[in-house]
């Protein structure tokens, strides 16, 4: 993993798991990762029934914020594990 440069302060992976929980707030989420590259894994009922696409896409909107701008923490999503308990 390279260093990627960023003007975010604070834990990337608090961050992300914190914002996918205020999006969906019945989820187990793990987040590891550093240098801008994370992987995530997340549990809810919420995506029962949903594609793989659709859940996918709640947990990235989740934390659009920490992937766009001109430095964001998050430079790639390496990994996405979404699933139904």
């Amino acid at each position: 993993m390279s260093d990627h440069p960023t003007d975010f302060v604070g834990n990337v992976n608090e961050a992300i798991s914190s914002s996918i929980k205020t999006k969906i707030p019945d989820a187990v989420v793990e987040s590891s990762g550093s240098g801008g590259h994370y992987s995530i894994s997340v549990v809810s009922p919420v995506f029962a029934g949903k594609s793989l696409l659709e859940s996918q896409r709640l947990v990235l909107g989740a934390i659009k914020h920490l992937l766009n701008g001109s430095s964001p923490p998050v430079h790639a999503v390496d990994n996405l594990i979404t699933k139904a308990p």
